[in-house]
């Protein structure tokens, strides 16, 4: 079950409660009766213990390494340079009809 914590508007009482999912919430302040009473949104606390997944791929913080050394598509390297581009306005070997 899941822990709610409450804040009173009004007198700025804190609690919290282990409620269901399904539980109303509480709707009047233990300390004042005031209908100010709301629930808080807050960071889920737990922490995983043990040799899992967690422990042995996410534990140590490590990034995956940069590929620096990988070579570049053929697409973009190219040993002839910018002239071997189309210039503009110039047809397409590979386009029939234009």
């Amino acid at each position: 079950m899941p822990i709610y914590e409450y804040r009173c508007g009004s007198c700025g009482f804190e609690k919290e409660y282990l409620q269901k999912v399904n539980d109303a919430p509480v709707a009047a302040c233990p300390s004042c009766g005031s209908d100010a009473y709301v629930k808080l949104i807050s960071a889920a606390g737990f922490q995983l213990k043990g040799s899992g997944w967690y422990a042995t791929d996410f534990k140590n913080g490590a990034k995956p390494k940069p590929k620096s050394d990988v070579e570049a598509p053929a697409a973009v390297k190219s040993e002839t340079g910018p002239a071997a581009t189309p210039a503009a306005g110039a047809a397409c070997p590979a386009c029939p009809g234009e």
